[in-house]
C-alpha cells in the first residue's frame, strides 16, 4: 500500500509541474536558498598554475511552493527521494572556477518533504583559482577563496544565505602536504558593472598551512650541509689542486637545488624564502671561490716575489696568525712567536739571510798573511763573491717565498672562519624568519 501511494503522490505532484520556472507563489518575492559546504579532501594544490583542486559536499535547501501535499492523504508519506532533474534547482555555481569543462555537481537525488522543503546534497570535485603567495616557501600559508552564487538570478529573485558560519570539516581527510586551519564563510552582496541589481554570494575562505617537513629534509637541509662544505675549501692545502674544484662543485650542486625550486614555483616577482637562501649561499660560494683563486696566486708567487710589506708582516704574520693559531713546526698558539724578519746581522744591510759565520770567515781571510792566502788573487776573489751573492739572494728568495706561503695560509684560515660564521648566520636567519 505504501508503494502504491508513493506512485500516486509522484503522479499528482508532477502532473502540472514545470521545472523551468522559479517555484514561488508571488513572483515579486525572493526565494530563500541556504547553502552549506563540507570539505572532504584537498586533492591538489598547483602553485605554479595557482589552482586548488578540492572534493566538496554541497548542500542546498529551498522551499518549493508547488510541491506540497497532505501526508495523511497519502498514507502518511512525509518525504520522498526523486531525481534532481524533476524539480527546479537554483543555478548555484563556483564563481572562481578554473576547470575547462565547467562541470557542475553530480545528478544526485533530492529529498522532498510534504511542506515543500527540498534538500539537495551533491558531491563535486572543484578546481578553483587561488592566489598563491610563495614569499615564505616552504614555511608559507595560503588563503584560497571558494565563492558560490547564482549565475542568472539576482538578489531580488534568489536570496542566498549560508547555513553555518564556517565550512564543515568534520569529515575532512587529512592531507599530507597541507594543514587546514579553518574555513570561515561570509555573505557578500555585490553590484556588478553589467547590472544594477545586487547579486549575493557566499565566500568560503580556506586557510591552509604547508607541512614543511618534506621540504626541510629534501631541499633545505641538503643545501645547508652543502653550503658548510664551501668554507672547508680554505682548509685544503694549496698544493692539493682541489680548492677551486670544491667551490665549483658546491656551486653546481646548489644550482641544481635552485632549479628544483624554480620548477614548482609560479613565475612571479616574489622570490621564495628558500630561493633567497640559495641565491645568498651561491653568492657567498662564488666570492669564496674568487678569494681562493687570489690566495692561490699568493701561495704560488714563485722565486721572483717581492718581500712582504711591513704592514702585512705586522697585521697578517703577527696578529692574524696568532688569532687563527697558524704556527710553524715547533711553535704553538701559546708559545711566544718571534717577530718576522728580526734576524739581524752585518750582512743584512744589503741582502737579508746571510748566515752569521760568513762574517767570521771574511775576518779570518782579511787577517791571513798575503804570501800564504790564495784569496788575494783578484779572479778567484770575484768568483767567490759572485757565488756568495747568489747564495744570499737564493736564501732571501726562499725566505720571501716561505713568508708569502704563510701569508696565504693565514688568510685561508681567517677566511674559513669568516665564511663558516656567514653560513651559520644565514641558516639561523632563514629559520628565524620562517618561524
Amino acid at each position: 500500500a505504501q508503494g502504491r501511494f508513493a506512485y500516486k503522490l509522484l503522479h499528482d505532484l508532477f502532473a502540472n509541474y514545470s521545472s523551468a520556472l522559479r517555484p514561488v507563489e508571488d513572483t515579486d518575492r525572493a526565494l530563500n536558498v541556504t547553502l552549506q559546504v563540507t570539505l572532504s579532501q584537498i586533492i591538489d594544490m598547483d602553485e605554479r598554475n595557482q589552482v586548488l583542486t578540492s572534493y566538496l559536499w554541497v548542500r542546498q535547501a529551498w522551499l518549493d511552493a508547488h510541491l506540497t501535499w497532505d501526508k495523511d492523504a497519502y498514507d502518511g508519506i512525509d518525504s520522498i527521494r526523486i531525481p534532481s532533474s524533476y524539480v527546479w534547482r537554483p543555478d548555484i555555481i563556483l564563481y572562481n572556477n578554473a576547470d575547462d569543462r565547467f562541470g557542475g555537481s553530480m545528478e544526485t537525488n533530492v529529498v522532498l518533504r510534504s511542506d515543500g522543503h527540498i534538500m539537495w546534497d551533491s558531491p563535486a570535485i572543484t578546481r578553483s583559482s587561488c592566489k598563491v603567495d610563495v614569499s615564505y616557501f616552504p614555511f608559507d600559508g595560503q588563503r584560497c577563496h571558494l565563492t558560490f552564487g547564482s549565475w542568472t538570478y539576482n538578489g531580488n529573485q534568489i536570496d542566498l544565505h549560508n547555513r553555518l558560519d564556517a565550512g564543515d570539516l568534520t569529515d575532512f581527510v587529512e592531507n599530507v602536504e597541507w594543514e587546514v586551519l579553518g574555513m570561515p564563510a561570509t555573505r557578500n552582496v555585490i553590484t556588478y558593472g553589467c547590472c544594477s541589481e545586487p547579486y549575493p554570494d557566499i565566500t568560503y575562505t580556506l586557510l591552509l598551512r604547508r607541512r614543511a617537513s618534506f621540504y626541510i629534509f629534501n631541499l633545505l637541509l641538503p643545501c645547508i650541509m652543502v653550503s658548510f662544505l664551501a668554507p672547508l675549501g680554505f682548509y685544503l692545502p694549496s698544493d692539493s689542486g682541489e680548492k677551486v674544484s670544491l667551490g665549483v662543485t658546491v656551486l653546481l650542486a646548489l644550482t641544481v637545488f635552485q632549479l628544483l625550486v624554480a620548477e614548482s614555483m609560479p613565475p612571479s616577482e616574489s622570490v621564495p624564502l628558500i630561493g633567497k637562501y640559495y641565491i645568498a649561499t651561491m653568492t657567498m660560494i662564488t666570492a669564496s671561490t674568487a678569494l681562493t683563486i687570489f690566495i692561490m696566486n699568493i701561495h704560488h708567487c714563485g722565486p721572483g716575489a717581492r718581500p712582504v710589506p711591513p704592514w702585512a708582516r705586522r697585521l697578517i704574520l703577527h696578529h692574524m696568525a696568532r688569532l687563527c693559531c697558524v704556527y710553524e713546526v715547533g711553535e704553538s698558539c701559546k708559545s711566544p712567536q718571534r717577530a718576522p724578519g728580526r734576524r739581524a746581522g752585518r750582512g743584512d744591510a744589503g741582502v737579508p739571510g746571510e748566515s752569521p759565520g760568513e762574517g767570521e770567515v771574511g775576518a779570518e781571510v782579511g787577517g791571513c798573511p798575503r804570501d800564504r792566502c790564495l784569496c788575494h788573487h783578484d779572479g778567484l776573489l770575484r768568483n767567490v763573491s759572485y757565488i756568495a751573492g747568489w747564495v744570499r739572494r737564493h736564501r732571501a728568495a726562499q725566505r720571501w717565498t716561505g713568508e708569502w706561503k704563510k701569508v696565504a695560509k693565514v688568510m685561508d684560515r681567517f677566511l674559513m672562519w669568516v665564511f663558516f660564521l656567514m653560513v651559520f648566520l644565514m641558516s639561523v636567519l632563514v629559520l628565524a624568519k620562517a618561524a
